[in-house]
């Protein structure tokens, strides 16, 4: 059968929602899973099955509270400074904390109000009253009562409640067992040898990892290669002994995707095809009675899609509700498009600027891992929406808590390696600080300061009349603005080529050549400026230069993009080159400042950044090794305004 026989639908994602919960209650899938006894000890994070009673009562004897002597309250009445009663050690019983107290006894008298007169008698100045100082039965538990209702999750102190009343055993509910297979020939495990068009396999621990948090077992499968009767295979074994089978990549319609294939074979496809992005070619299938969910081969459609359709059913076999997301209400610091007619699950950094806590989106790619590891949160564009305008307030579910974000410095503007050791110094503080970094050239940074968006910004922009960087920019954009400018460092820009610079690239004039495939950054960039000024002074037009109209964010993206061989040069900072081991044709040195707002000035997480800056030793060092960056001002304010 071919696949695309039966691929991709387009369903709206409640539609899919209701057709899932239908075919799983169908199948009595949505049940809590049947009870299982296991030894208190390892019951935590457990979930009762049946409410737990106190088998004994805690204490199950009256018992010592303080170390010191056991007496009868009526013989020491009338006990005072001015008549000290004697005790016998026929009248009293020395006792430590815990001890059984012997019946006939009611007190305890701590030891440090006791004088010891003799071997045989004490003396006290002050009466007790009954029971003093005694821990009596059932004080704590008593015999029958309830301990633990069913459906709690045991924690530790839990445990000690139970063990206390003589309850050694507990039922639970058995934990969802969950295997996830990884799928593609193209695929090696870690730490095998990696040749061109291999893919590490790191899917697999990632969504485990998921599976675990939320309360299943998780197993990782080996690799299946693209091959239809090895994936049929293993489908077919994990079904019959899994609760839920999960597979990674072979969801869509290429032509060695045989995911939709395999499940139409083996039992009943419930959906396939969903409006959301990412996620769209998620499978959800019933296979020998059990749920099979064929989740997309890019790490974050395959993250996305679990949570909406496996979460839940955990939750459902647990015999839980799926916990509510916690949201916040945020602005959104620059407009956001989306496709219309598809669900947007839009990945956000999140940091309170002043009393507005401000939404930047970050990297969309499917594949790109480092934008949900960086996500504060995700924003939902509804599918019938063309996207969110700059400065409209939208509600994002939170991935952090609040108190991290509120501890999150906003930086926006332009990018450099630097802004990595910052991040990595000010998270070593405490209280730990967070460097959010949205990397939007230097005239979008400049953009953020004006409209509140951000607690500091990082520019480089040099006019061309005056020679003059950053300044002139601040004068004209920003006159209203309070502000201080404070130099980071100077650093060098140049051309970055491929070791040994097999295209013998020696300066702008070699942009203008048939053979040279250039990449470019982004518009608003102080590289892009610097890149159009260059090209001037050679009387090059941006047409005559192939790759002028891509466009990277970043100058790593731009190195990585010459190491891999996609274009021969790219203008970048030193310490990109350094960091990929490539050659670099210097080109000019500039100078990247940081705008300082003064209603921030006095903010702790800006007053740690430039504490950092201005005196750590270990943050010059770090920086003076990455290659390509002079110092001589860093931390010294280069004007104010």
């Amino acid at each position: 059968m071919n696949p695309k026989n039966i691929y991709l639908d387009n369903t709206p994602l409640s539609e899919a929602l209701s057709r899932w919960d239908e075919a799983l209650l169908k199948h009595g899938l949505l049940s809590p899973l049947s009870d299982e006894e296991i030894p208190v000890d390892d019951s935590l994070s457990r979930i009762t099955a049946e409410a737990v009673y106190a088998r004994r009562s805690s204490p199950f004897c009256n018992a010592a509270a303080m170390d010191g002597i056991a007496v009868r309250f009526k013989d020491t009445i009338g006990a005072s400074e001015a008549h000290p009663v004697h005790l016998s050690s026929k009248k009293y019983l020395p006792v430590n904390t815990g001890n059984a107290i012997p019946e006939g006894y009611d007190a305890v008298i701590m030891i440090e109000d006791v004088h010891q007169v003799d071997k045989e008698t004490v003396e006290i100045i002050s009466a007790v009253p009954p029971w003093q100082h005694v821990r009596t039965i059932g004080e704590d538990i008593v015999t029958t009562e309830l301990i633990l209702p069913e459906g709690h999750t045991i924690r530790p102190i839990d445990i000690g409640a139970m063990l206390a009343t003589d309850v050694n055993t507990v039922k639970v509910r058995r934990v969802p067992q969950v295997i996830v297979i990884p799928t593609g020939s193209e695929l090696v495990q870690p730490g095998e040898p990696v040749q061109p068009g291999n893919i590490i396999e790191f899917n697999s621990r990632i969504l485990a990892g998921y599976l675990h948090e939320w309360g299943a077992s998780a197993t990782r499968g080996p690799l299946v290669r693209d091959a239809h009767e090895r994936i049929k295979q293993a489908v077919k074994e994990a079904a019959g002994k899994y609760d839920i089978v999960i597979t990674n990549a072979g969801a869509s319609a290429g032509t060695r995707d045989y995911t939709a294939q395999v499940l139409n074979e083996l039992g009943e496809i419930v959906v396939h095809g969903v409006n959301i992005k990412p996620g769209k070619p998620v499978i959800l299938a019933i296979v020998d009675n059990k749920p099979v969910i064929g989740l997309p081969g890019y790490p974050v459609s395959a993250v996305l899609t679990m949570r909406i359709f496996v979460r839940r059913l955990i939750a459902s076999m647990l015999g839980q509700e799926q916990p509510e997301p916690q949201t916040a209400q945020a602005t959104l610091s620059r407009p956001l498009s989306s496709k219309m007619g598809v669900l947007d699950f839009v990945r956000i950094k999140l940091g309170r600027v002043t009393d507005h806590l401000m939404a930047t989106p970050i990297s969309r790619g499917a594949g790109a891992v480092m934008s949900l590891v960086q996500a504060d949160g995700i924003l939902t564009v509804p599918a019938g929406s063309e996207g969110v305008g700059a400065g409209e307030t939208v509600s994002v579910e939170l991935l952090r808590n609040l108190t991290e974000i509120d501890n999150t410095l906003v930086f926006i503007g332009s990018h450099d390696n630097i802004l990595d050791v910052l991040a990595n110094m000010l998270h070593q503080l405490r209280p730990v600080r967070r460097l959010s970094s949205a990397h939007v050239g230097s005239m979008g940074g400049i953009m953020a300061i004006k409209r509140g968006e951000a607690h500091l910004a990082g520019a480089h922009l040099l006019d061309e009349k005056t020679g003059a960087y950053n300044v002139p920019f601040l004068k004209k954009y920003l006159k209203d603005v309070p502000l201080m400018l404070i130099n980071l460092a100077y650093r060098e820009q140049g051309l970055l080529v491929r070791k040994k610079n097999p295209k013998k690239i020696r300066g702008f004039a070699d942009l203008a050549r048939d053979d040279i495939r250039f990449i470019n950054r982004q518009r608003g960039a102080g590289t892009r400026i610097l890149t159009d000024m260059k090209l001037k002074e050679n009387s090059i037009l941006p047409k005559q230069v192939t790759g002028y109209d891509r466009e990277e964010y970043t100058h790593m993206n731009i190195a990585s993009a010459v190491a891999a061989g996609s274009v021969d040069t790219g203008l970048a900072i030193r310490a990109a080159a350094v960091a990929l081991d490539l050659d670099f044709v210097p080109i000019a040195q500039e100078r990247y400042d940081i705008i300082v707002p003064a209603v921030h000035a006095e903010d702790e997480k800006v007053k740690a950044l430039l504490q950092i800056i201005r005196t750590n030793k270990t943050f010059k060092k770090t920086v003076n090794s990455l290659g390509g960056y002079d110092l001589r001002d860093c931390g010294s304010i280069m004007y104010e305004q």
